[in-house]
């Protein structure tokens, strides 16, 4: 059975974008993906011009990078599933890696539903990497090699920036990274909005609104200037910015914001306590 460098359990949207990232990354040739509904993963297929499995046990037989992007809840039945598959193949010591997106689920958790002792490999991505502008947050087990860390990474470089972390710091790192788009659109939602109440066209607010974050997040990354440095350098002496500035500040954004953070790591910590 011809092996392939990455196989997809699970095509939701980001084992889509990491398909696509892989298809890029690799070319279609090296990519094969296999989903509950398998509809759902000839439509992708035919977008990416990869493959499709027959099922789940053929894309764990034939991966060097069995990426895993079911839901935390639906993890355990699946490796049950290709447990066997999963067994056979470290019998007959072909290499393989285990690559998990599930939130809350500890490389040991994982290891162990999955039957064995083998390299698992976390990764937390967030929806940008749709467009190649991910933050993607990876932590692995002791059998994962660095060589075998970078050629993932090498390989999922159209995904967007990777960084690894020891895996306790990974469920507060998906706070803020996994999580963050969402709040991020409540933010842009909402400048929108004010800035339709000031007679902004719609279309235009949204527009003027959506560069304005994705130009401050790129000044960020680039000077490495602290935030409130750049901040400060907007807020001219009683001008609008820090009255704007001050609003905020009395409606307790910077609190709201904390408090969401630890919200969602808390939620992610009793994902894998469950």
């Amino acid at each position: 059975m011809q092996k392939v460098q990455f196989g997809f359990i699970g095509t939701g949207t980001m084992g889509g974008a990491l398909a696509a990232a892989a298809c890029r990354g690799v070319g279609p040739a090296q990519v094969l993906l296999a989903n509950r509904t398998r509809a759902k993963a000839e439509a992708l297929a035919a977008t990416l011009g990869c493959a499709v499995a027959a099922d789940n046990a053929e894309a764990a037989a034939r991966a060097e990078y069995l990426c895993l992007g079911v839901k935390p809840q639906g993890m355990a039945g699946m490796l049950a599933g290709i447990a066997p598959v999963l067994a056979a193949r470290a019998a007959a010591g072909e290499r393989f890696v285990l690559v998990s997106m599930a939130a809350g689920l500890s490389c040991a958790s994982i290891a162990k539903m999955a039957g064995g002792d083998y390299p698992v490999l976390r990764i937390m991505p967030n929806t940008p990497a749709a467009v190649g502008a991910g933050m993607i947050l990876t932590a692995r087990s002791a059998l994962v090699t660095d060589p075998e860390l970078a050629r993932f990474t090498g390989a999922m470089a159209a995904a967007g920036r990777f960084d690894t972390l020891d895996e306790g710091l990974l469920d507060a790192g998906s706070a803020v990274a996994g999580c963050g788009p969402a709040f991020a659109c409540l933010f842009l939602e909402a400048l929108a909005d004010g800035g339709v109440a000031c007679g902004l066209p719609r279309a235009k607010a949204a527009e003027y609104a959506a560069q304005m974050l994705l130009g401050t997040a790129a000044l960020a990354l680039q000077t490495g200037q602290h935030p409130a440095a750049l901040k400060d350098a907007v807020c001219s002496p009683g001008g609008s910015t820090i009255r704007g500035v001050q609003a905020l500040e009395a409606n307790a954004f910077r609190g709201a914001v904390l408090a969401a953070v630890d919200a969602a790591y808390a939620k992610t910590r009793a994902l894998g306590d469950a």
